[in-house]
């Protein structure tokens, strides 16, 4: 025979979540605790927490002295989350770590900003003690965008760019980069609720350099690290000139020597249209323009002047010069010799170059070509002939002068007459002479004779 089912009393009534149950009179006798006055805290030890938004945070109430007294933690509204070891708050994001007599530890699943405030840790002594901790929630930017006033910009204008993080908590710091260099930019915020928008504004003028460079809004937040985004910069920019020489690779541009010049150039958008011309003269008649090509296959004196290589772009035009001065061909053979020729182009325009490789007064003799050694080494040797015929004059007539001295003396000796044969001229032979000389031996002390 079945069995009667028993009746039932009516079901129990469940709060809703987030509601407390019917408490026990023990219990109520305890929530009713919390409205007892505040104590030193003496003997309870917390710390505030920080927590990112939908990350954990964990709420520790410790006993410096255990007496085995009751512990428990209380919300924001002073609802009793956990009394010792016990959930009456039906919030199943709550869940304890750790209970003992010195000890109630409870972690927060899925913190949200309703969740921030204070809660509090209750000690049941005599007198009973309670003690705060402080929630802070941390919410990081939604959403990071940059705006950018022009998508193509022309070289030399300036350009606005706007950063804006969304939704944060607390407000967010913008920093700018250009590449690895960090820009100033000027930021507002705005306050929605208790959330923060941060827009940052950057005012800069672009340059050639500029074009396929990164601009980059970093985000400086605690809940959040590396959050970023870029924008490549794209820069249009008129033409950039070269001319360079491909004959004669080193050495002099001569007279009956072939000359060919190339004209490079780029630009952004590339250059549609390039042009050789003469800019202080017509064009020779015998000079073959091939495109960027511009070739001289007999170099005589009328070709000196300067070639000027233009290109031009949807943005601008600019130019290149080259400064032809043809020498004259070389004289002598030289001896062989190893030597280096630098061709350099300058720019006459902020995208120009001009090539200056015959100006005579910035020559390097050291560095001239093979032909214009073996010039030189003639002119030398003519110098030193002329010396050498110059030294041998000067000292022939000086030998000549030494030669006609020497003879003039020879025939002009000194004349000198002595007293000897004084009186004796008389005489009718030598031994009378001498016997009649005025004074005779006697007198030879008195001899002298004297020399002019």
């Amino acid at each position: 025979m079945a069995a009667r089912a028993q009746p039932r009393g009516p079901a129990p009534r469940r709060a809703p979540p987030g509601r407390l149950l019917p408490l026990p009179p023990l219990l109520l006798l305890l929530s009713a605790a919390a409205v007892i006055p505040r104590g030193d805290g003496q003997n309870l030890v917390t710390e505030d927490v920080t927590v990112v938004e939908g990350d954990v945070a964990t709420i520790s109430c410790r006993v410096k002295n255990s007496d085995d007294s009751v512990i428990q933690l209380l919300n924001p509204n002073r609802q009793t989350i956990y009394f010792r070891d016990f959930r009456p708050l039906k919030d199943s994001r709550f869940q304890l770590v750790n209970f003992s007599n010195s000890e109630l530890r409870v972690s927060l699943t899925n913190v949200s900003i309703s969740d921030e405030g204070r809660y509090f840790c209750q000690l049941y002594t005599d007198p009973p003690q309670e003690i705060y901790t402080t929630i802070t929630v941390l919410v990081p930017p939604r959403n990071l965008v940059i705006d950018i006033q022009k998508e193509i910009a022309v070289e030399g204008e300036e350009i606005e760019l706007n950063c804006t993080a969304m939704a944060s908590r607390p407000a967010t710091t913008i920093r700018w980069f250009k590449g690895n260099k960090e820009l100033t930019g000027k930021s507002e915020v705005e306050q929605w609720s208790d959330m923060y928008t941060v827009t940052s504004q950057l005012l800069l003028k672009v340059g050639r350099e500029d074009d396929g460079v990164p601009v980059i809004c970093l985000v400086d937040h605690p809940a959040v690290k590396d959050l970023q985004t870029q924008r490549y910069l794209e820069v249009m920019y008129k033409p950039q000139v070269r001319v360079s020489q491909n004959y004669p690779v080193q050495g002099l541009t001569r007279e009956g020597e072939p000359l060919e010049l190339t004209c490079a150039a780029f630009g952004k958008p590339q250059p549609t249209d390039m042009r050789w011309l003469r800019v202080d003269d017509e064009m020779p008649q015998h000079v073959v323009v091939s495109g960027s090509n511009l070739l001289i296959s007999n170099l005589n004196k009328t070709d000196n002047g300067t070639y000027r290589c233009e290109a031009s772009n949807a943005v601008g035009k600019s130019h290149a010069d080259y400064m032809l001065f043809v020498y004259d061909p070389p004289t002598t053979i030289p001896p062989p010799t190893t030597t280096t020729t630098t061709t350099t182009t300058i720019p006459t325009t902020i995208t120009g170059f001009t090539q200056l490789p015959n100006s005579a007064e910035e020559l390097d003799y050291g560095d001239l070509s093979d032909s214009r050694a073996g010039e030189e080494g003639s002119i030398r040797s003519v110098d030193h002939a002329v010396v050498g015929g110059v030294v041998a004059v000067v000292v022939f007539a000086m030998l000549c002068l030494l030669i006609i001295l020497g003879r003039y003396f020879a025939r002009h000796k000194g004349t000198y007459f002595t007293h000897e044969a004084k009186g004796a001229d008389d005489a009718a032979d030598a031994d009378t002479a001498i016997i009649n000389a005025e004074g005779g031996q006697n007198n030879s002390e008195e001899k002298k004779e004297y020399f002019i």
